[in-house]
């Protein structure tokens, strides 16, 4: 289940063997607000904050360094490993499911 989330928050994650952020993402209201880990830190926390992102919601939680990841944020691995984030095109409201 792949739907249109908005960033609102995003933390450090010092405790990941890896860079990452910690980020809070809106579902919308039907799904409501959901956390995950990204090693999107090709990203900075300002530029992330608002955007929106896909994300899977139905693939259940993960535990990362005692943090837990409620869903996976897509995104398209370069080939020096960085992440370029998915987000629709248009003004598609958060929730929206991706066809």
């Amino acid at each position: 289940d792949m739907r249109v989330g908005r960033i609102t928050e995003v933390a450090d994650f010092p405790e990941a063997r890896k860079p990452a952020w910690k980020l809070t993402i809106d579902f919308g209201d039907e799904i409501g607000v959901k956390r995950c880990s990204a090693q999107v830190t090709n990203y900075a926390a300002d530029a992330l904050l608002g955007r929106r992102v896909v994300g899977v919601i139905n693939l259940g939680t993960r535990r990362i360094a005692g943090f837990r990841s409620e869903f996976l944020v897509l995104g398209a691995v370069e080939a020096d490993g960085s992440v370029l984030l998915l987000a629709p095109d248009g003004e598609s409201a958060v929730g929206r499911p991706i066809a």
